[in-house]
């Protein structure tokens, strides 16, 4: 079926019961719907053909069971479901809600780093501004108090005046904007630790929470309501187990017991009950890490103390060293508060998903369905299997692990979450494995067991009941995220399913990001006499080492003479010019010739005389 569910048809299906459910008035998320589609298609009683191609008719009928499973709010495997779907969709190790945290914080500083590194200021006025905004930052950044509350701020602009006049402003202005934001860090703890210790000696801490005793008082609190809701969860889970057992040895009790759904109860408070174990394991290191930075902050405080007892001055290679420990400690402080905060929550909303327990098993009709029914706990039967253990000799070809003959014996995986490999297909119920009756290791994997007879009955054919706890999966959905058996139905993992760690996954985040690089950042290293081929290089030794002992020959033929080919090589005529012509001149004398007389006189004859003034041409 996984060639013929493509990912359109299975998109499709899961939207089409999204809507119907929702007509309907459950709004419910695609990843539940989606669990749901896969865990009807699991079920051999629903008759999906998972080799056979899904018709229309298929497809409506897959999409009314998923719809009638998702309303069915008295079933006890939809609350198992979702529980395991809100766990995994909103559960986080310490790393990854440490790591979320510190995003949020730098997403909500990111603003006033930008405008204080991208500052240029000139004026006396935007250089104030500009310092304010480093209080801004500093105050922001250690999370102790609010920007509207005035004493905070007067704390931290004198704690920030003491290590970072404004007369430093010029030389901060001229840094590179990756120093800037390494230098505003630095003045943000350097400013936290002033104020930690000011508060310590009783000179301010306006807004300062006393984390460590609140610290002291919650996480006790929060371990004891777990330790409660454990409790009881695994007195449920112990009461339907006598009672699985008695409906199995007691043909009358089955048929008394059949009509309650006591397996798809035992699923849920048993998945309950793994959930709450991990919730209180990080209590417990929550717990351990605030002792710790007890004994660091004390430390830390009692240096700072001894450093300075009332001086005036003191070198800040001493002091600021002291002032960023108390600073990342208390930073400590916050993140077991963010910690211990968001497991409480989770522990109550996971509540939700029990109480569908009271309304099926009220408290009068589970006495009185256990009248003559031994409960067990978990321990009592673990204790009455200690003395017992698998011979080994037994088992020819069946490889055995105890706890004196194998090394990191309490580190090993064990399958199905530690329960019975044996008990889970045969009786259809979760018991828990002892694994000093021994750990079978078949095809790499561990198993353990609850008792010698179920572990040797195993052991004869371990592949048979491996099957029958994969069919027994399928029936139940909910037990493949319990067991821890997603590994075995991956192929039919719908699309945003898919998980190695976990049977449910969140969706992948997702971003649009881009890089550029240069082209060449080095410069080129091609070497041109490099040869690949292996053949040329044989053709370049051979010449070398021959070199000076071979000579060119040349023969001609009477077929070749007169038949080669043969060039010639002249010069081109060039332009030339000659000269033939000389150009010469002399020169004459001008004439000079005046008349004299034209006008006329005082006689009535007219008079007229030349005169020649032309200069002789020997003078010229």
């Amino acid at each position: 079926m996984s060639g013929e569910l493509t990912q359109s048809v299975i998109k499709r299906i899961i939207r089409q019961v999204g809507l119907e459910c929702a007509a309907q008035g459950q709004s419910l998320s695609e990843t539940l719907v989606a669990f749901m589609v896969k865990a009807v298609v699991l079920d051999p009683r629903n008759d999906f053909n998972m080799d056979r191609i899904l018709k229309e008719n298929n497809m409506q009928d897959l999409i009314q069971l998923c719809v009638t499973r998702l309303l069915d709010t008295t079933n006890p495997s939809l609350s198992t479901i979702k529980m395991q779907v809100y766990f995994d969709m909103n559960y986080a190790n310490r790393d990854e809600l440490l790591g979320e945290q510190e995003r949020v914080l730098e997403g909500k500083v990111a603003p006033v780093v930008r405008a204080i590194t991208e500052s240029d200021p000139h004026a006396q006025e935007e250089m104030e501004n500009l310092y304010q905004k480093i209080v801004t930052y500093a105050l922001l950044r250690s999370g102790l108090g609010s920007q509207t509350d005035i004493e905070a701020i007067r704390e931290v602009t004198a704690a920030l005046q003491s290590v970072f006049p404004q007369t430093e402003m010029t030389t901060f202005i001229s840094l590179s904007k990756k120093d800037k934001e390494h230098q505003l860090k630095d003045l943000a703890m350097l400013v936290t630790g002033i104020r930690l210790y000011n508060k310590q000696c009783q000179k301010g801490g306006s807004g300062i929470d006393d984390l460590p005793n609140i610290l002291h008082e919650a996480i006790p609190s929060a371990t004891r309501t777990l330790d409660e809701r454990l409790n009881s969860c695994q007195l449920l889970a112990h009461r339907y187990t006598a009672l699985l057992e008695s409906m199995q040895e007691d043909q009358h009790r089955y048929f008394q017991l059949s009509t309650f759904k006591l397996k798809e109860a035992l699923f849920n408070v048993r998945q309950y009950e793994a959930f709450l174990c991990i919730l209180q394991s990080n209590a417990i290191k929550s717990a351990q890490e605030v002792e710790l930075l007890d004994a660091k902050f004390e430390a830390a405080m009692m240096v700072l103390k001894n450093t300075v007892p009332d001086k005036a001055s003191i070198e800040s290679k001493e002091v600021f060293p002291l002032f960023m420990e108390l600073s990342e400690l208390w930073t400590g402080y916050q993140n077991e508060m963010l910690l211990l905060s968001f497991l409480t929550n989770t522990a109550d909303n996971l509540q939700q998903f029990l109480e569908i327990q009271s309304q099926l098993f009220p408290e009068e009709i589970l006495i009185s369905l256990l009248e003559g029914v031994t409960v067990k706990s978990d321990e009592e039967r673990i204790k009455e299997t200690m003395g017992t253990r698998v011979n080994v000799s037994d088992f020819k070809n069946q490889e055995w692990l105890f706890p004196e003959t194998t090394d990191n014996f309490d580190q090993l995986l064990i399958q199905y979450h530690g329960c019975c490999a044996h008990s889970i297909g045969v009786k259809g119920i979760t018991l828990p494995g002892n694994p000093a009756i021994g750990i079978l290791k078949h095809k790499e994997k561990y198993y353990v067991f609850s008792s010698k007879e179920a572990a040797y009955t195993f052991a004869q054919d371990p592949d048979k009941f491996i099957q029958l706890n994969l069919e027994e999966a399928k029936k139940y959905a909910e037990l493949i995220q319990l067991l821890e058996l997603h590994h075995q139905f991956e192929y039919l993992v719908p699309h945003a399913q898919a998980n190695t760690k976990k049977g449910l996954m969140k969706p992948l985040p997702k971003c649009d990001s881009g890089t550029q690089t240069d082209t060449h950042i080095l410069p080129p290293t091609i070497v041109r006499s490099y040869e690949w081929n292996e053949w040329e290089l044989r053709r370049k030794a051979i010449k070398l080492a021959n070199l000076r002992r071979k000579l060119t020959h040349s023969m001609q033929t009477d077929l070749s003479h007169m038949r080669r080919e043969n060039f010639t090589q002249v010069y081109l005529p060039k332009d030339v010019g000659t000269q033939t012509k000389r150009d010469n001149s002399s020169n004459v004398p001008k004439p000079q010739i005046f008349l004299k007389g034209l006008r006329g006189g005082s006689s009535s004859t007219t008079r007229m005389v030349t005169v020649d003034l032309t200069r002789p041409l020997n003078e010229t």
